[in-house]
């Protein structure tokens, strides 16, 4: 190819290349899953290499390596998240409908025990290997939930005074949460179980999904609003504001490349690299699935795992369902194997 003005062949080529960037990422396989429950969170075992899919009222258990079905925890009702403690060969399910967290063995998958939070619908849920505590987040509860995770006891219950979505550690000792309905994101010291800090995010609405780079210090917040927030996990300012896709819930950051992603609803997923500490910029929006808005990732593959499901058309509304929710197309339900 050649180019007779060299201000437009150096535009096109620009353009070739950001094309070919954005079209490393793809959608590589759909792994179908029985049943047509809802959905929510994913995690990755790196361990076991398997992916663990909340669905309906049980965690589907996918094996990373054959993409197939490897089991099930079962009797999880209204589940949210799944939480890993490898140390202890455990898995922790939050359960929205019974109020409890439910303790499952890794290798085998079999139950162990079920614990009754004290806030009210456990949403996210995250394991902090430093104080071997496990710290489930109430969304109407408006608190977090302390367990310890050698004797499965209830420690305290931390007053967050908003709606708690996503959280992430940094495996030292601290949590951070968004705080959905504050448009903020919140400091814990797991040892001392209190917030530390609560600090807005101008210009982000609805936060939801948070992913972090730990060694830079830096947390990834998707916002309702269609932005992506970049934090500094030390002091709380925001060092970056980035475009991303409609209705997302997700987010996720790979170490070995440096990049963040945001999972959308809209059928897209950004990707966003961190050039440096103090430089973001977006990569790509891949096309995946409409409804696809949670996912987990594999550090190592650098793949990355969204669940979703075709949905037909919404009943109209009524006075008990002002806003009814489209019901799922049986036999639709689905992992998705996004690839570099």
């Amino acid at each position: 190819m050649s180019f007779s003005n060299p201000r437009r062949g150096s535009l096109c080529l620009l353009l070739l290349l950001v094309a070919g960037r954005a079209g490393a990422w793809h959608l590589a396989q759909e792994v179908k899953i029985p049943g047509d429950g809802g959905w929510d969170y994913l995690a990755f075992d790196g361990v076991a290499q398997r992916i663990f899919v909340s669905h309906g009222t049980r965690v589907d258990v996918i094996d990373a390596r054959k993409l197939t079905v490897a089991g099930a925890v079962d009797d999880t009702p209204g589940v949210h998240g799944i939480a890993l403690a490898q140390e202890l060969g455990r898995g922790y399910v939050s359960a929205g409908g019974s109020g409890s967290v439910v303790v499952f063995d890794l290798k085998t998958l079999a139950r162990v025990t079920e614990i009754k939070v004290t806030g009210e619908n456990p949403d996210a849920i995250l394991y902090e290997p430093s104080t071997r505590r496990v710290f489930t987040f109430n969304g109407r509860g408006r608190n977090v939930t302390v367990i310890g995770a050698t004797d499965n006891q209830v420690l305290a219950t931390i007053d967050v005074d908003a709606k708690p979505e996503f959280a992430v550690t940094d495996g030292a000792g601290h949590v951070f949460v968004n705080l959905e309905d504050r448009n903020s994101v919140a400091e814990i010291d797991a040892a001392a179980m209190k917030v530390l800090h609560t600090w807005p995010m101008e210009g982000c609405e609805e936060p939801s999904g948070l992913a972090f780079d730990v060694k830079h210090r830096r947390l990834f917040s998707v916002c309702g609003n269609r932005v992506m927030m970049v934090v500094d996990s030390t002091d709380g300012h925001v060092l970056a504001r980035l475009p991303i896709g409609q209705g997302v819930d997700g987010a996720g950051f790979d170490p070995g490349r440096q990049m963040a992603f945001a999972s959308c609803g809209d059928g897209t997923l950004t990707v966003v690299r961190e050039r440096n500490a103090q430089k973001f910029e977006v990569m790509a929006s891949v096309a995946t699935r409409r409804g696809a808005r949670t996912m987990t990732l594999d550090p190592v593959s650098h793949r990355v795992y969204l669940s979703t499901a075709q949905r037909g058309p919404a009943p109209p509304p009524s006075a008990a369902e002002p806003r009814p929710r489209a019901p799922v197309i049986p036999g639709t339900f689905a992992l998705l194997v996004i690839e570099p």
